[in-house]
């Protein structure tokens, strides 16, 4: 089959449209026809070789086409082996595209319980753009942050695709929403997509700033933060209130004030991509409350992933980059 492979780690151009063998049918698993695959900041850290994945190999964690056996349009969910607890996945857990072939190709195999239907009035596109993200943020939001209607909540680096996708499902879901990021047009942006407002964190005093805009000025029932600035995110929650951890591409280390953070009553939450249930619940917040698909920032062929890579890593949009199957 035809599919964007990868025979070396490293930098973009890695990516190489090749030929990479078919998925071979087995008890439980089902073959899709993909239409479009989502890139997401985990596809740049496999094509690293953060993850040992095996040489060849074909990425890609997010996806929406057609299945093989019954013709039905569907998304599919990229968290393989989760296991039957709620609160953390089992030790064999893994992302498609770790290890398995994953869905920048015409076909992928994936266990029969990871597909769900593509969501009425969702283009390719978009469909194949919801699945880890939303997933991602609805755990971290509702699952793990516990987000209720009327609570404030500050997004820390506006633009990205979990940030992007937090401000839409929060506000959809009654949430009052402060934003943070490096530049005045993307704060701009997720004012337009449901933000009340927003703060540059290039400036040294902007957890601070953000506390002020808070309806108590005390600070926020709930921080969310997926690129790793906690030290600096914790000084925004109000006494009591709860920071949830899903990133480090700022870094990967976070010293702390210890006498503080058990003196503020704080609750520090890491999360990860959830499960087929938490996509369940997804779906019906989606429903439920209309909201609009996930934005797209740019859509590239399939055969051109290496400069949407370089795209995704360079950019200054907001939203997700997409590649198109012809």
């Amino acid at each position: 089959m035809h599919a964007v492979v990868i025979r070396e780690f490293g930098a973009p151009a890695v990516l190489q449209p090749g030929t990479f063998p078919e998925p071979v049918e087995r008890p439980g698993w089902v073959t899709v026809d993909i239409k479009a695959a989502a890139l997401n900041w985990h596809d740049v850290l496999v094509r690293q070789g953060r993850y040992n994945s095996p040489l060849p190999h074909v990425i890609g964690a997010d996806g929406a086409g057609v299945r093989r056996d019954t013709g039905e349009a569907v998304v599919i969910v990229p968290s393989l082996h989760w296991g039957e607890r709620d609160d953390a996945p089992s030790p064999g857990w893994e992302i498609l595209g770790d290890h398995i072939p994953g869905t920048y190709a015409e076909l992928v195999s994936v266990p029969a319980e990871c597909l769900a239907p593509k969501p009425a009035g969702f283009n390719w596109v978009q469909a194949a753009a919801l699945p880890l993200v939303g997933l991602t943020t609805y755990r971290a939001l509702f699952a793990r942050g516990r987000l209720r209607a009327g609570e404030s909540m500050l997004v820390v680096g506006a633009g990205g695709g979990i940030a992007t996708m937090a401000v839409q499902l929060a506000s959809h879901a009654g949430a009052a929403i402060i934003v943070t990021s490096s530049a005045a047009d993307k704060i701009a942006h997720a004012v337009a997509e449901g933000a009340s407002d927003g703060v540059l964190h290039t400036d040294p005093d902007w957890p601070e700033q953000a506390r002020a805009m808070t309806p108590s000025g005390a600070g926020f029932d709930l921080v969310l933060d997926p690129v790793g600035r906690w030290t600096e995110s914790i000084r925004a929650l109000r006494p009591g209130g709860r920071l949830v951890v899903l990133g480090a591409n700022a870094a990967e280390t976070a010293p702390m004030d210890v006498r503080k953070f058990y003196f503020g009553q704080y609750d520090l939450l890491g999360t990860t991509m959830g499960n087929i249930r938490d996509f369940a619940g997804l779906l019906t917040l989606l429903d439920e409350h209309e909201v609009p698909p996930p934005v797209i920032d740019r859509v590239f062929p399939l055969d051109e992933a290496a400069r949407a890579h370089e795209h995704l890593e360079t950019t200054r949009g907001s939203g997700k980059t997409v590649l198109e199957n012809p």
